[in-house]
Parts: structure tokens; C-alpha cells; sequence
């Protein structure tokens, strides 16, 4: 009894959607709906897309001006700096002894300047009066003489053992953040050879790309017709530029180019062009890869469709333009680059057409359909 019901049940559902497909092939059918919106027309720019790396605007390696043993670290591993903290000591107490000792020397000349001083204002009174000789007067005054240029030497020597002892607190020369420390607490270090640690700046940040010889030579002629220099060197900043990461669909950090090499690279090329971002997240790390999007060329009207709104026939690609009626009848286009999340079509629509977007399975050449229009965003979101 059960099998019986079950193969009933079988029966009457064929029956049901043979009857359904049969009332939608008949002539007197409603046409099928389908999507269909005005392109976007809009002013764009083409963009080439590059890849690079990010490099610290200034680098740093910290190393001392004096030699001595290590007494303390004042920063964390990885620590933000700023210009002027002191990060390393060197002990201090030899370089005191020294500046204690050209301190007493000091002293000492100027003592003896002073008693040379007045003795050489004596004989000079005294020859005045043709009471002393002038062999004694000049004899005097060349030892004045002498120990003014002995005093100014030992000056020196204090200003020097001055500077030595300040050497002794390494300070950061920059700000920026820093690395690890390279040495420990008790070793010893050597004036200007020993590598402390390394300190790169992090906002702003440089991007280092390569461009090939087409994207260049449309680049200085985008400039060129803004009424700049080819040359950024002669006016910086005056190419604007989009980067980001790798993993970032849409690129939306601003940048400014402001170095082109000054040559081709003959082996490869390409010309190297750098580009500077702000960095104020202090999320671009040096070292990371990242892309940038360069203007091909100068602004021009460009009719934008979606990708699925192309069809494939053989080797051309269509789009269904929708009549007044409701006819639908393909229409060969060219197809550029993505822009904003659309197709650039270089030929083939001016934008007046109305398109079908979705539902292309139930279309056929010279077809009815019915449109259900919608209208299409300036920008879509990168799929």
C-alpha cells in the first residue's frame, strides 16, 4: 500500500512540472525579467600597478664615540625613541679622571699666564722709565706669548676630555623606533666600531618601485601637460600615488613621488622610483612588500560596466543592450582594465545604452524581456 501511494505522488509531480514547462513555452508567456541599469559614466584615470618594497626614510646604526665597558641599557627591544633619550652608559669613571686632570691643567697655565701677565706690564714700565733692558722686556713678553698659546692647547684638551665624558650616554640621533640591543651589560665597547643597536624612522616612510619604460614616459608626459618638469627632483610631490599592502584589495594610503632615478637600469629596464607615505599608524613596517597604482595618463571619460554583464562569444566579448521595447540584441565591445570595481569599455557603448547586468542565461537575440532597472553605484566594492 505504501509503494503504491509513493509511486502516486511520483506520478502527479512529473505530471505537475511537465505542465508548468510546457505553460512556459507556450507563445503566449510573460518575457523573462532580467537586471538591466545604465552604465557609469564618469571621469577616470587610468592607473598601472607595481610592486615594491618599504624602506625607513633615515637608518641609523648606533654605535659609540668613546671605548669602554658597557654599564647600562635604557630602552626595551623594539621601543619607539625619541631624538636625545639616552639608550646606552658607558662608565663614566675614567673619562671624569681625565676631565679632572685637563681641568687641573688648565688651572695651572692660567696661573702661570697671570704671573706672566703682570711681570711682562712691570719690565714695561720699567723700560718706559730706561730703567730695564729691552732684551729682558722681549723675553718677558715671549713668555707670556708662550703660555697664552699653552693655556689655549689645554683648553682644548678640557673641551675634548668635556666632550668624551658626554659621549659616555650614547643618545638616540634620530626618532624613530629601535631594535634589539647587539650587546649586554659588561662587555666592552669600541669607539666608532662596535654596532649597538639600529634606529629607523617610521613616519613618514619611503616606497621603492620599479616602472617600466612605457609607464615612465607616460608619467613625464602626465606631468609635463600639469605644467610641471618631468623631472620630480626639480618639483617634488607633484605625482600622486596610491599604496598598500599585499593583502589590501583597494589601495587608499596617499603618496607623493619625489625621486626618479636618473637612468634607465639597462639589464632589467626599468627606472627605480621612490615614493614617500605617511605612516602615523605606524602599521608600514620596513622591509614589507606592497603595491602601488601610478596614473597612466591624463583624465578622460570612461564608460564603466560590471564584469558580469559581459558575455564570451568565440573570441569577442558582448554585452545585451535592452530596446525601447524590450528587445535585447548583443553588442561587441572592448573591454579594458578594472577601475572602482567596474570594466572599462574602450569600444563598443557611449553609455546611453541600457544594459543587462543579470539574468544573461535567459536572453536570447531579439528576444523579449521584461527589464527591472536599477541603478548602478560611482564605485563598487572590490570582489
Amino acid at each position: 500500500m505504501r509503494v503504491g501511494i509513493s509511486r502516486a505522488a511520483v506520478t502527479a509531480a512529473l505530471a505537475v512540472l511537465c505542465l508548468s514547462q510546457a505553460s512556459a513555452q507556450m507563445p503566449g508567456g510573460p518575457p523573462p525579467p532580467v537586471t538591466v541599469a545604465k552604465p557609469v559614466v564618469r571621469e577616470i584615470v587610468d592607473r598601472d600597478e607595481f610592486t615594491g618594497r618599504f624602506e625607513a626614510a633615515e637608518t641609523v646604526d648606533l654605535r659609540a664615540r668613546v671605548s669602554g665597558y658597557l654599564e647600562a641599557v635604557r630602552f626595551r627591544d623594539g621601543q619607539i625613541v625619541r631624538e636625545g633619550d639616552i639608550l646606552f652608559v658607558i662608565d663614566k669613571r675614567t673619562y671624569n679622571a681625565v676631565l679632572a686632570r685637563a681641568q687641573a691643567s688648565v688651572n695651572a697655565a692660567q696661573t702661570r699666564l697671570d704671573f706672566f701677565r703682570s711681570d711682562m706690564e712691570r719690565y714695561e714700565r720699567l723700560a718706559r722709565t730706561g730703567t730695564a733692558p729691552e732684551r729682558q722686556l722681549e723675553q718677558t713678553r715671549q713668555q707670556f706669548l708662550q703660555a697664552q698659546a699653552d693655556i689655549a692647547g689645554l683648553r682644548a684638551e678640557l673641551e675634548t676630555a668635556r666632550l668624551n665624558l658626554g659621549f659616555t650616554d650614547v643618545r638616540a640621533p634620530i626618532s624613530g623606533r629601535i631594535g634589539r640591543k647587539l650587546v649586554s651589560e659588561g662587555n666592552l665597547v669600541a669607539a666608532d666600531q662596535t654596532l649597538l643597536a639600529t634606529i629607523v624612522t617610521l613616519d613618514p616612510i619611503k616606497f621603492y618601485f620599479d616602472i617600466d619604460e612605457r609607464a615612465y614616459l607616460a608619467y613625464a608626459r602626465s606631468v609635463r601637460s600639469a605644467g610641471g618638469m618631468a623631472n620630480p627632483r626639480e618639483r617634488p610631490g607633484v605625482l600622486e600615488v596610491l599604496i598598500g599592502v599585499a593583502d589590501e584589495r583597494r589601495l587608499e594610503r596617499k603618496g607623493l613621488v619625489d625621486f626618479v632615478d636618473s637612468r634607465l637600469d639597462q639589464a632589467t629596464g626599468t627606472m627605480r622610483v621612490r615614493a614617500t607615505v605617511e605612516n602615523k599608524d605606524v602599521f608600514l613596517a620596513p622591509g614589507m612588500f606592497g603595491r602601488v597604482e601610478v596614473p597612466g595618463g591624463n583624465p578622460y571619460r570612461a564608460v564603466l560596466v560590471p564584469d558580469e554583464a559581459i558575455a564570451a562569444d568565440l573570441d569577442r566579448r558582448v554585452v545585451w543592450v535592452v530596446a525601447a521595447d524590450g528587445t535585447v540584441s548583443p553588442r561587441v565591445v572592448r573591454p579594458g582594465p578594472r577601475h572602482d570595481g567596474y570594466r572599462v569599455i574602450r569600444a563598443g557603448l557611449d553609455g546611453s545604452e541600457t544594459i543587462v547586468i543579470a539574468g544573461l542565461q535567459r536572453v536570447r537575440p531579439g528576444a523579449r524581456v521584461t527589464p527591472q532597472p536599477v541603478e548602478l553605484p560611482p564605485v563598487r566594492e572590490a570582489r
